[in-house]
């Protein structure tokens, strides 16, 4: 599968981009009048990489929207109908595009990257297929296809890699975010496996994660953890990135379920899970990372385990951390602390906030934000709810 770049500029220079006019008829609501808002359909959601604001794609255009407090930040109104994909990098602004929603001229197999301060697209990345999926890190564009990820220095547009992967429908791929780690999770070319690229370490480890196909990933914001579910959609298992080791598992549920969404806190004690049985489950985690802000071969076993109490204790072998036999298999998983109740007819997405909160955007436009207690766990309380497509909160 080949690629076509174009770069605007011949080379993005951080600080300022700059570069040829290609507006593609995007202008801003002001410009856009006759466009009626109320009439926009939600096409995607998609949480930033530290999760402080969303971006959501309309068939009229994109709008950017902060978490805390909530409110409606930038919007841009399209003649040309809508992106399918409009991945931001962190609070920039430097957005990915891929077009795709009702009636939208702006193709699925091409890849935009937007300057919105300069109002202009400084590069272009086609493609034969259509695009699954684009994830950004402030010296990478990782973008996902149906078989294939390709990885390109966002400096000069440079293609660095090329990954062969088991089809990927979903398009499924996470990077970490932090400045001295450099790590991609994919998935594999067999069921089930995961492909970890430690491009720092020049280092692949493979993780047979699950009998199933994959469903859903994400990593820590430093790599080092990865937390997967399959298409089963029962359990959910943590990993550490670095040798394989499974850490730990947590039981979402007994029935099967489709998974939307796996966060993890910063402080990776907490870990959310929204699946389409209306239930956004918080569960305990009991890894930790010794040395956060190291990353190097002698530090390879970062990731060890803590004592850890629950209702199963006493069910739990102390030194291997499993079940007598004599118990049923899902008993050596956990379940979870917290709760919060969604409706079970549309897709909702979670993500941690400050001070044990989580929120959560759906793709019938709703927002909540909801706190959990972190000794006693239960039922999250409901903080806040906007439906954002309908908000009074734009930017004026």
């Amino acid at each position: 599968m080949s690629s076509t770049v174009s770069n605007h500029q011949g080379i993005l220079q951080q600080g300022g981009y700059s570069g040829h006019d290609s507006r593609s008829n995007i202008t801003s609501g002001s410009e856009s009048e006759s466009i009626n808002n109320d009439e926009a359909e939600l096409v995607s959601v998609c949480w930033n990489q530290d999760s402080s604001c969303f971006a959501a794609g309309t068939s009229h255009g994109f709008r950017i929207y902060n978490c805390e407090p909530f409110k409606e930040t930038f919007r841009r109104e399209l003649k040309n109908g809508g992106f399918k994909i409009v991945e931001m990098l962190f609070r920039s602004n430097i957005l990915a595009l891929v077009g795709g929603g009702p009636n939208s001229q702006y193709p699925s197999s091409k890849v935009l990257i937007w300057d919105d301060h300069q109002s202009r697209c400084i590069s272009e990345f086609a493609f034969r297929s259509e695009i699954r999926a684009v994830k950004l890190r402030r010296d990478r564009i990782v973008v996902v296809l149906e078989h294939k990820i390709y990885v390109y220095n966002f400096m000069d547009l440079r293609l660095l890699h090329q990954i062969e992967t088991q089809a990927n429908p979903r398009g499924l791929c996470c990077l970490s975010h932090h400045s001295n780690t450099s790590v991609l999770a994919c998935p594999g070319l067999h069921r089930g496996e995961i492909r970890v690229e430690h491009f720092g370490l020049s280092m692949v480890q493979i993780i047979n994660a699950h009998d199933s196909s994959i469903a859903c990933m994400t990593l820590t914001l430093d790599g080092l953890l990865l937390a997967t579910a399959s298409t089963k959609g029962t359990l959910i298992r943590i990993f550490n990135t670095m040798d394989g080791t499974r850490l730990q598992e947590v039981r979402r549920g007994v029935d099967r379920a489709d998974i939307y969404s796996i966060a993890l806190s910063p402080n990776v004690q907490w870990l959310a899970v929204s699946s389409d049985k209306g239930t956004v489950h918080i569960f305990s985690l009991r890894v930790r990372v010794v040395g956060e802000d190291s990353y190097s071969t002698e530090n390879a076993a970062l990731l060890t385990q803590q004592t850890y109490s629950n209702s199963l204790q006493g069910l739990v072998s102390p030194t291997t951390g499993t079940n007598p036999g004599v118990l049923p298999k899902y008993f050596s998983s956990e379940w979870s602390y917290a709760q919060f109740h969604v409706s079970e007819v549309t897709q909702f997405f979670a993500a941690f906030g400050s001070n044990n909160t989580v929120a959560i955007i759906g793709m019938d436009g709703s927002f909540y934000r909801c706190s959990f207690d972190p000794v006693n766990g239960g039922e999250m309380g409901q903080l806040e709810y906007f439906h954002f497509l309908k908000t009074d909160n734009r930017p004026r």
